[in-house]
């Protein structure tokens, strides 16, 4: 098996209406980096690739044949509390306050604008969920 450098065996792959919004999102609310962006003639995003810690995330603007999903995203950074107020900063929904969970990480929930769950967690622990 072979996957392009920075990628996983599974990549998050996301469609919306407004691609761009949510690519500001990525960058500024959750510290991602933009690898690439394609555009269509059009102008919207045909493909955009981003990175945020060790992850890809591929984005495109939603068509007819490629309708907008929302889904749900577990992040782990340095600091939840930090990452959090990022987030809301950058426009996200606060979901769920950060707080200590007991399967050992530190979370709280943000809903960007284009309807996507990102659970920002920090791992108090150094050992598997129990």
């Amino acid at each position: 098996m072979t996957t392009p450098p920075g990628f996983a065996t599974v990549t998050p792959y996301m469609f919306a209406e407004d691609a761009d919004a949510l690519l500001a999102f990525l960058t500024d609310g959750l510290g991602g980096e933009v690898v690439d962006v394609v555009h269509r003639p059009d102008g919207c995003i045909a493909n955009a690739q981003v990175r945020i810690g060790s992850a890809c995330i591929m984005l495109s603007e939603a068509s007819a044949d490629w309708p907008a999903m929302p889904a749900s995203y577990y992040l782990y950074v340095d600091n939840a509390d930090a990452s959090v107020a990022r987030a809301v900063a950058a426009g996200g929904r606060l979901e769920m306050e950060v707080a200590n969970m007991p399967y050992g990480d530190r979370q709280g929930g943000v809903r960007d604008r284009h309807g996507n769950i990102w659970w920002i967690s920090q791992r108090l622990v150094d050992g598997p969920y129990s």
